[in-house]
């Protein structure tokens, strides 16, 4: 949990993940800083449509219900590369909505992944690749939002899921796989049982999301997954990592390299994360899902 917001989970999302502005991105991006501040000031009350990230957002921000600002369990902030006078169309929206979004950076056509370090943030959200990929390298879990349909959410839960490989864990075994094959990848992790696995981009992550579970009196359970592709022998070394880490999570799927979608569809995830974008565009047909830029696959 983020030494600013004591005992709160800390997500940042850039305003293009909570809302939709394709529109005036395609402005911003042809014409200019200048043009897109004229549109935004033109279109100022009217409100923005929810982006990819809205509905997770409204999860996290629904543990928070029945709880004042002291005893908040999450604290979302907004990131953006607009400036301030432009960003009144993005607080009316998020008035409008009911989010309860207190805190923001706009970087005046910059980049504003380093605020999210700034805050400690202890998760980031956008929908431009080279922020993730920069938010990654600064040390926060991040990821690129990827739309997904999400019908068989569970509005009764937030259900969060994660790729092992490159994820949760380093990309050392998978390095193993993609160099030598599967068969080499398989006695490496049998040979290699006892040996933990390296923390991946998304350890700090689980790790918060396990001290937000232990809070007493939650308004929405929140349960978390591991969908991977491994299988025995290669499921010991990952259950004894996690277990070495004190992490416990709520269900753990080996697939054995069966497609992940319709298991995160039967978990009912809110969103997945993988390291792989063919598995994360598969994923979206089911359930939001977020591109994780980091190791083998990714180079």
């Amino acid at each position: 949990m983020s030494n600013h917001f004591t005992n709160k989970l800390v997500v940042a999302i850039s305003s293009r993940a909570l809302f939709d502005l394709d529109e005036s991105n395609q402005i911003y991006e042809k014409e200019g800083i200048e043009a897109y501040r004229d549109y935004q000031l033109a279109h100022e009350k009217e409100i923005l449509q929810p982006g990819s990230a809205f509905g997770l957002v409204k999860k996290f921000l629904k543990l928070n219900e029945n709880r004042d600002n002291n005893n908040a369990l999450v604290e979302v902030l907004l990131l953006s590369r607009n400036t301030a006078d432009t960003g009144l169309r993005i607080f009316h929206s998020l008035r409008h909505y009911g989010l309860d979004v207190i805190r923001a950076a706009f970087a005046g056509g910059n980049s504003p992944y380093g605020y999210a370090k700034a805050f400690k943030a202890d998760l980031f959200l956008s929908l431009n690749p080279d922020d993730v990929k920069q938010a990654l390298h600064a040390g926060c879990a991040a990821a690129t939002i990827w739309p997904g349909d999400n019908n068989s959410h569970d509005s009764a839960s937030l259900n969060i899921a994660f790729d092992g490989d490159a994820v949760l864990f380093s990309d050392e075994a998978e390095r193993v796989y993609k160099t030598k094959g599967l068969q080499e990848f398989n006695e490496s992790e049998k040979n290699a049982a006892h040996l933990p696995l390296n923390a991946g981009p998304f350890k700090g992550f689980l790790m918060a999301l396990q001290s937000l579970q232990q809070q007493d009196n939650l308004s929405l359970p929140v349960r978390t997954a591991l969908v991977t592709a491994r299988s025995a022998p290669a499921h010991e070394r990952v259950i004894r990592t996690l277990r070495g880490w004190g992490i416990r999570i709520d269900e753990s799927l080996f697939l054995g390299g069966l497609p992940k979608t319709d298991f995160l569809a039967a978990f009912k995830a809110d969103v997945f994360f993988d390291d792989q974008k063919m598995h994360c565009e598969n994923a979206s047909k089911s359930v939001t899902s977020g591109h994780v830029p980091y190791g083998i696959a990714n180079e």
